[in-house]
């Protein structure tokens, strides 16, 4: 009897020992062990935009956010921490530990169900990356089996580093960098224990360990991870009780986290043109130009220009009223649709092209859609500048007198004969006029009549300077009929601002990739003038901010240029004018070309965003430069009441020779 007994306890040995040793050959000759994705890791990482100053812009990312770290950048007390809390024997077992699946069986048969797991970090690792969540054997001998094969093939490091930026730790972060930059806004190496603690255990459980969901039980669960670090000796006393003391302040962002939407617009165009394809998953660092506390103040400014144009257009409503119930008649009321009135903004750094700021819109949830360098708008007189400059050039001076006079043109379209009468705003015209007064009045005929006098050839040939395209080959060129984007527009003006030197605009300084650099900008200038010309015609529009049609854009504490312009029929309000740096052009308008309130004007709309927007640029930077620096060879004569600016081109009046009475009678 003891022997039979003896040999069915035998037996049941064999066989316990037989069955799974065979249960698991059979799983591992029967199915395919793939684990290159794991030993050959390469995640898709998300690429991250800053400003020139180095703050994050945005992060952009296809379906997974992560930050990739390498091991070595990987703080040892958060390597201490996951083991604690995780698999304290991981630098001992093979891949899985042997001593914890049995408690967990043990655990199992008695109660009747699983209570505990025994995953490693390893088999956590190969769950996440490898095989589907479903609660079966099968798949938990393919766990244990694929976890073997990866610690045959990786070292514990490479182990360690697979997981830390494979695991999801919630709120969209994937890897223990994204989750740190996520929950913290803190790189790796600056966490304290206490947020490390955090962060390593949330694996286990993300959305209820979620410090931006619930963040007392995620406070509980990292006191965990301290005590078991300091039961297991591997923290002292005082960074213990420190640690449990701390409460960290924990960040509930968006994943994207971008602070300036058009401008991650622009710089994803721009990256495509590059021949970027993975923007959003191969982890690249953009360096762009943008100053973000400039970005700020330019959407701020057009704003603030906006609302005021929304309540002088009520003012003008209210005033119509006023006037009608006095008459005793209906009154003609503007209907100002608010939803489809629009502005942008843009400035450049005038001398490096560098596009300092970019806005696209009012209001980029309400419309994202990128004004500023996506639509083609008529810049109206903001575009004489360009016809002056030629002309001053040519030699021509402020002090030139122009033909001011109505004219009608004669001219034929399809056979019938066609008239054009042009006139200045308020109808009225000098007869001769000062080139200078000319611009600064912004008076179309002396501008048509300057045209007709330079050439309508010659001046084409001179606008292929700033690369302008699609020029209209007609008189119209004088009232500004071409289509420009405001940044278009910025860039050509910036040759006034720079010393007749136009320099090609950039929005994206650098981009590196894994450490590497893979594009950086390029500068390209071409030179529009000389020095000298391009001055003077900076003291023209010097005066139309002082006293012509731009006075609405002065700012205090800083001097300022350029020329306003409002199309036909108030459908177009333009600002385009410069500091002694920086270059900024505003527009505003509708969306479907309906006229603005006919008291609206570029200076009235567009002027107060500019003054706007440089008076906080002073305030943000008091060091900007304030002045207009006077280039070598300006010769200043006074002419009449004011002072006029010449060059050896554009030279002085010549004085009159008193002619000697003798040599009269010689003849």
């Amino acid at each position: 009897m003891r022997k039979h007994k003896t040999k069915i306890f035998l037996t049941f040995i064999i066989l316990g020992t037989l069955v799974p040793v065979g249960i698991i050959w059979y799983f591992y000759t029967q199915f395919k062990y793939n684990i290159s994705t794991l030993v050959d890791y390469n995640p898709t990482k998300s690429t991250v935009i800053y400003d020139v100053n180095g703050e994050k812009i945005a992060n952009l990312f296809d379906k997974k956010h992560r930050f990739y770290v390498p091991f070595e950048e990987i703080p040892p007390r958060a390597i201490e921490a996951l083991v604690a809390i995780e698999d304290t024997t991981f630098f001992e077992h093979p891949g899985i530990n042997v001593d914890a699946i049995l408690r967990a069986v043990i655990k199992v048969i008695k109660a009747g169900k699983a209570v505990e797991g025994a995953s490693t970090i390893t088999q956590q690792l190969v769950k996440n990356k490898l095989l589907t969540r479903e609660k079966k054997l099968s798949r938990k001998i393919k766990e244990a089996i694929y976890a073997i094969k990866l610690e045959q093939s990786l070292t514990k490091e490479q182990i360690l580093e697979r997981y830390l930026n494979e695991i999801y730790f919630g709120h969209g972060y994937y890897g223990i960098k994204t989750a740190a930059d996520g929950y913290f806004h803190k790189d790796l190496k600056d966490l304290t224990l206490k947020e490390i603690a955090i962060l390593v255990g949330l694996p286990k459980a993300p959305s209820t360990y979620a410090p931006t969901k619930n963040y007392e039980i995620s406070m509980g669960r990292a006191n965990r991870v301290i005590s078991r670090m300091h039961i297991l000796g591997w923290i002292d006393d005082a960074t213990y009780q420190d640690s449990l003391a701390e409460n960290p302040e924990v960040f509930d962002d968006t994943l994207t986290q971008n602070i300036a939407p058009f401008i991650v617009d622009e710089v994803l165009r721009v990256a495509k043109k590059l021949g970027i394809n993975d923007i959003k998953t191969g982890g690249y660092k953009i360096y762009t130009t943008i100053d973000m506390k400039l970005q700020v103040a330019a959407r701020e400014s057009l704003k603030y220009a906006y609302d005021s144009s929304l309540k002088r257009v009520e003012g003008y409503n209210a005033k119509a009223i006023k006037i009608a119930k006095k008459r005793k008649r209906k009154p003609n009321l503007y209907d100002a649709n608010a939803t489809l009135f629009n502005g942008a903004l843009v400035t450049l750094d005038s001398a490096t092209g560098d596009i300092l700021a970019l806005v696209g819109s009012v209001d980029y949830k309400k419309s994202s859609f990128n004004r500023a360098t996506q639509s083609r708008r008529q810049p109206g007189s903001a575009f004489k500048p360009f016809i002056y400059q030629t002309a001053l050039d040519f030699g021509y001076s402020g002090a030139t007198e122009l033909v001011d006079i109505a004219k009608t043109f004669t001219y034929m379209v399809d056979g019938k004969k066609k008239k054009w009468r042009p006139k200045n705003h308020g109808k009225s015209f000098k007869g001769l006029i000062p080139l200078r007064e000319a611009l600064v009045r912004s008076s179309n005929l002396a501008t048509i009549s300057l045209v007709k006098d330079i050439g309508l050839n010659q001046l084409l040939i001179g606008m292929e300077k700033y690369g302008m395209e699609n020029l209209p080959r007609d008189l119209s060129i004088s009232l500004g009929t071409m289509s420009f984007s405001p940044l278009q527009l910025a860039n050509y003006y910036s040759s006034f601002a720079s010393n007749g030197i136009q320099t090609q605009t950039h929005i994206i300084n650098s981009i590196e990739q894994d450490g590497n650099l893979i594009h950086e900008k390029i500068t390209k200038t071409t030179r529009i003038t000389e020095a000298t010309q391009a001055y003077i015609m900076t003291t023209i529009l010097q005066d139309i901010v002082k006293r012509g049609t731009g006075t609405k854009a002065r700012t205090k504490g800083i001097e300022t240029a350029g020329k306003t312009g409002t199309t036909n029929n108030n459908v177009d309000g333009w600002f385009s004018g410069y500091s002694p740096t920086m270059q900024t052009v505003v527009w505003f308008g509708y969306d479907d070309n309906t006229p603005m309130h006919h008291r609206e004007y570029g200076g009235t709309v567009a002027g107060p965003a500019f003054s706007k927007f440089y008076e906080k640029v002073i305030s943000i930077y008091p060091e900007t430069q304030r002045k207009f620096k006077v280039p070598e060879g300006i010769i200043k004569v006074k002419v009449g009441k004011r002072v006029e600016y010449f060059s050896k081109i554009s030279k002085p009046p010549r004085v009159e020779v008193v002619a000697d009475p003798e040599e009269e009678l010689l003849f």
